[in-house]
């Protein structure tokens, strides 16, 4: 445990489950209070916001639809409203729809691009009223972005793609206000949606250089970083924390 972020407050979407709540976790670590939206599972996001509040930080846990922009809107606020301040925003909430293009509805792709494109969107807009000199957005997005090696990612892609022209435009827009956007893509991640045991673990295995999946802490880790002080020349960039899988 560090205090590199002493005095910070920092928003984690989605932050209940896998990267987000290691994310959230790891930022707590190094000195931030946190705080956390979630969708349904307020049991598992309150204990997630207890864990925080046993390192001695502060901790709030949101309930908010990222598909929902009011909701984006009104979490931020809150988090600005209890907390004092909004100095970090990671957008890591997202919809995860597969399937082979005939098949994706226009209802799925709605879904997916009002989470994954649209919220981060509203969410940097109401964070930045807040934000002071110093700030961070940092955006997850994918490997797939970059590379797609498996049928019916067409959708989900897409909609990671657009995170890297977003980052890169509003690291331009905020960069004299000495605000830093950037973009971290995982890649193949040990959570309950996609486990390092799983059945095509083996097979997307292969596809890294390093042969294995990353942990959540791995990809905590680079958001760690430039969130911190350490990051603080680094903006419309992306970071790829997946083994080596888009070389």
């Amino acid at each position: 445990m560090n205090n590199a972020l002493g005095g910070k407050v920092a928003l984690v979407t989605g932050g209940s489950r896998g990267i987000g709540k290691a994310v959230a976790e790891r930022l707590a670590g190094d000195g931030a209070d946190v705080a956390i939206t979630y969708q349904e599972n307020r049991e598992r996001a309150e204990a997630v916001a207890d864990g925080i509040r046993a390192q001695g930080r502060r901790a709030v846990a949101v309930r908010a639809d990222s598909a929902d922009p009011a909701a984006v809107i009104t979490a931020v606020e809150q988090v600005a409203g209890e907390l004092g301040r909004l100095d970090i925003l990671v957008n890591n909430a997202g919809a995860f729809l597969l399937g082979p293009l005939e098949e994706l509805t226009l209802e799925a792709f709605e879904q997916t691009v009002a989470v994954n494109v649209r919220a981060p969107f509203v969410a940097a807009q109401a964070a930045v009223r807040h934000m002071p000199a110093g700030g961070r957005i940092i955006n997850i997005g994918s490997n797939v972005a970059e590379r797609a090696v498996f049928p019916g990612f067409s959708l989900y892609s897409t909609s990671k793609t657009a995170l890297i022209g977003l980052t890169k435009a509003l690291g331009r827009e905020l960069g004299p206000r000495a605000i830093t956007v950037n973009l971290v893509n995982p890649g193949p991640t040990d959570t309950d949606l996609n486990p390092a045991d799983g059945p095509n673990a083996e097979v997307i295995n292969g596809f890294t250089a390093l042969g294995h999946y990353a942990a959540p802490s791995d990809v905590a880790a680079a958001v760690a970083f430039l969130a911190s002080p350490d990051g603080r020349y680094i903006t419309g960039a992306t970071v790829n924390v997946d083994g080596g899988f888009t070389i």
